[in-house]
């Protein structure tokens, strides 16, 4: 005749409460009463009193402290375990935060763990990909330092002058470091990639002075007037592409994206590079010069191929019908092209780390046993031989169940081995599960809800059982226009938890003296137990709950007996209505609105702006009218995040491209002459995107090189790159023109004289990032379709510069044409 519902109301009020204090005489006490039970003599609280007996909690419940409910099973290589994640504070240092880690694990197993017989793992450790690509980034920079210092011997065999240029590299390079600390920012694979590719950057604003320099010695000056006069004739040059390199990242650097946070890191290690170029430039390298290079003999070896090539640019573009070809063909024919070859885009790559992650969606409603008896165990069982020698070898995995699905995470034994060891999970171990299905997939470098590849289309509407109808047909037809996806419906595709429901009858339960309220009490004891409080030992704080017998059946559930307030027992049945139905395993909502998520992982090396526009034309169509009245389809995640960045990657480049034109213009002091540095642009957009369609097809059986963000950002780099040989050639074709030659000589002038440093800073800077292009390795990825684009932009545009910009200066030169012979002469004599 015990009420349930006064054994929780009992339970729930012992405690320890403090009265406040009393003075007493001289002292001051506190005055606590002792209201809680300890668990070895909570069995003795009084219930109820009857005929001077008391009825205690021993005599009708059993009390006991015991392990919480197991609500799943996790595994390390096939035995028990316990597993936790350590996940830095965002700006921290993640090798700091693991040296740290790794301290605290070797204390824990000398004095806590050891002791006990247990052992700590690490499964996954990010610093190993870390330390590998900063290692990998860090070699391929001092590779091309060398191949850079290489052609620069090349062109001046001098071993004097090319140590001279040499030196800006370090001395550029450490300027960098020292801004890079300043501003707070880390070394990390990015800011490395931008300081290879500073490496052949650099060298271009020396090149140019050093070069002008061995002109003036080869004109009989000495060295300190070859000096000054060399760095005089290109310093307002040498101002203005420095300017236009350090100004085209501005736009960029300000983006909220992922990639914004990425390209700051590029920026300010390029611009503070190329910033303390210049100063080397016209400082160091003039009094090194001086002083080092004395002999007189310091003819260009090379100097009758210039003369050479200039004769046939001069020929190429000597009437004017040649003259339009080329300006038509070579500002026309990019941008079809450009249009015709452009890459779909990609958002982030996917990085190439060894460690990968995947999941099982299981049947709804499976118990922790059921599931580790015969699914968890059994993928334990299939595991075992990879683990131990069979190929490809596993280092490490965990798998563990919890509720709604599995999840498991491995190391391959050998990092090259990780594509094969993922197909080996997906088509072997992991099927042949009935209702089961899962997927794995390499871990993304950049994670968080925008990492990795996926497509979260969302399905929005009121009606979840009519979501369910879309979103079933909609995972077929997601599978047959992408063939290899991977499709996951969050939460599943069936009303299929399995519910047992109980409904109120209020008129049996207000005759026995309850409420709705007090009979939830009860069935929460009925189920998995009424939580009444806590309990604190001492040292931590448990959970108090009330919990009946185990039932088996609905219908032993049913015919359970109660004690009610009015003394009278009742069967659960009475009082309540015991139904058997299904349900959601999870309700979904996203903007308030009930949400079926169809998780779409398009196959590998199928760009997400494809995979979207396949989705958009040929899944959404066939979703919409099985969409409930006032339904939505939307996209999140990485899709969502692409749409937006492509947005703000194109209204970057523009404003970047008219920062480039505004700022020619000031300091060329003409808006004629800029447009004509601006139009190289197309030639090196092309070369860009060329270079990436080869090297997609190169390596088409790793995946293909996608036109991620990071890649894109190649193409802004590229624009103050490919200006400054234009800046060089219209800065000396105007010098030349107020000197008082005439149109055809000074354009003939400018080829001849800036073609060698053209050249030379054109292939220092391409060898100088062919490592960072060619070299595969850890990290690698990240950064090879910027130095893809860089490489084939500069080739493609150092080659149709030298007959696009002779073109437009010689345009009208008939009409102006009346240089005397004489300085002709003196002109191809090297005035």
């Amino acid at each position: 005749g015990i009420d349930i519902t006064t054994i929780g109301a009992r339970l729930g009020s012992n405690k320890d409460v403090s009265a406040g204090t009393v003075d007493v005489g001289r002292r001051r006490y506190t005055i606590r009463f002792a209201g809680q039970y300890n668990v070895d003599v909570l069995g003795d609280l009084v219930l109820e009193w009857r005929d001077n007996h008391p009825i205690r909690l021993r005599d009708i419940a059993s009390v006991a402290k015991v392990p919480q409910d197991r609500f799943g099973v996790l595994s390390q290589n096939g035995g028990p375990s316990i597993a936790m994640n350590v996940a830095p504070e965002t700006g921290v240092n993640v090798l700091d935060v693991m040296e740290g880690v790794k301290a605290a694990v070797i204390e824990l197993e000398k004095n806590q763990l050891g002791p006990a017989g247990l052992s700590l793992t690490q499964v996954y450790d990010e610093t190993i990909y870390i330390k590998s690509s900063v290692s990998m980034v860090r070699n391929n920079l001092i590779l091309g330092m060398l191949l850079a210092v290489t052609v620069l011997w090349w062109f001046l065999r001098r071993f004097r002058a090319t140590l001279i240029v040499a030196l800006a590299i370090p001395l550029c390079l450490f300027s960098a470091f020292i801004v890079l600390d300043l501003a707070g920012r880390t070394l990390n694979i990015i800011s490395l990639a931008g300081m290879a590719f500073a490496t052949g950057m650099v060298l271009d604003a020396a090149i140019v002075v050093l070069e002008n320099i061995f002109r003036q010695r080869e004109m009989k000056l000495t060295g300190d007037e070859a000096s000054f006069r060399g760095t005089a004739q290109v310093w307002g040059a040498l101002v203005a592409s420095s300017a236009t390199t350090v100004a085209i990242f501005m736009p960029v650097v300000f983006l909220k994206d992922e990639a914004g946070q990425l390209f700051a890191d590029l920026a300010i290690t390029i611009s503070a590079a190329v910033v303390a170029s210049l100063v080397v430039a016209v400082t160091v390298l003039p009094t090194a010069a001086s002083r080092w290079i004395r002999s007189g003999n310091i003819n260009d070896i090379h100097s009758h191929w210039w003369r050479a090539v200039t004769d046939k640019i001069m020929w190429a573009t000597g009437s004017k019908r040649l003259r339009w070809s080329w300006i038509l063909g070579l500002t026309i024919t990019p941008i079809l092209l450009a249009l015709l070859l452009k890459p779909a885009a990609d958002y982030l790559p996917e990085g190439k780390q060894n460690f990968a992650f995947g999941f099982l969606v299981t049947p709804p409603g499976l118990t922790v046993d059921t599931a580790e008896a015969e699914l968890t165990s059994v993928i334990d069982q299939r595991f075992s031989p990879y683990l131990h020698g069979k190929k490809p070898e596993i280092e490490n995995y965990f798998l563990g169940f919890f509720g709604s699905g599995a999840f498991f995470g491995l190391r391959a034994k050998e990092d090259g081995d990780m594509e094969q060891v993922i197909e080996k999970v997906n088509d072997e171990l992991i099927r042949g599960f009935p209702d089961t299905f899962g997927f794995l997939s390499r871990a993304p470098v950049f994670r968080g809800s925008r990492g990795g590849r996926s497509i979260e289309v969302d399905l929005q509407g009121d009606d979840f059982e009519s979501l369910i109808a879309a979103g079933q047909v909609g995972v077929d037809v997601l599978m047959q226009a992408l063939p290899g996806a991977n499709v996951r419906p969050l939460p599943g595709l069936e009303l299929a938890e399995p519910e047992i429901r109980l409904i109120p009858n209020d008129r049996r339960i207000a005759e026995v003296g309850w409420n709705r309220s007090l009979t939830a009490t009860a069935v929460r004891a009925l189920g998995s137990g009424a939580f009444l409080g806590e309990y604190f030992d001492g040292n931590r704080r448990l959970n108090i709950i009330l919990r009946a017998d185990k039932w088996t059946t609905p219908e032993e559930l049913s015919a359970l007996p109660l004690a009610t307030p009015s003394g009278e027992i009742q069967s659960v049945g009475e009082l309540v209505k015991v139904t058997r139905t299904a349900g959601p395993s999870e309700i979904r909502r996203i903007d308030r609105r009930r949400t079926l998520t169809l998780q779409v992982t398009p196959p590998k090396g199928m760009p997400l702006e494809v995979a979207i526009a396949k989705i958009e034309a040929e899944v959404v169509p066939e979703i919409n009218p099985l969409m409930p009245a006032g339904g939505v389809i939307t996209y999140h995640g990485t899709a969502e995040a692409l749409s937006a960045a492509l947005k703000s990657m194109s209204g970057s480049f523009l404003l970047a491209i008219i920062i480039l034109y505004l700022l020619i213009s000031a300091l060329f002091k003409s808006f004629r002459d800029s447009l004509l540095v601006v139009l190289t642009i197309p030639m090196a957009t092309v070369g860009g995107i060329i270079s990436i369609r080869i090297m997609d097809l190169v390596l088409k059986s790793g995946g293909g090189q996608a036109m991620d963000l990071l890649t894109m950002i190649g193409f802004v780099i590229l624009l103050g790159l490919v200006v400054n040989n234009a800046i060089l050639l219209v800065y000396r074709a105007r010098d030349g023109e107020r000197e008082g030659l005439s149109r055809k000589d000074a354009v003939e002038s400018a080829v001849r004289l800036r073609l060698r440093p053209i050249l030379m800073s054109t292939l220092t800077s391409i060898f100088g990032m062919l490592p960072l292009m060619l070299i595969p390795g850890s990290g690698t990825e990240l950064y090879r379709g910027m130095a893809a684009v860089i490489v084939g932009g500069m080739l493609v545009s150092a080659l149709f510069t030298l007959l696009l910009l002779p073109s437009l200066l010689r345009m009208n030169e008939e009409k102006g044409n009346n240089q005397s012979p004489n300085l002709s002469d003196k002109v191809k004599t090297g005035l």
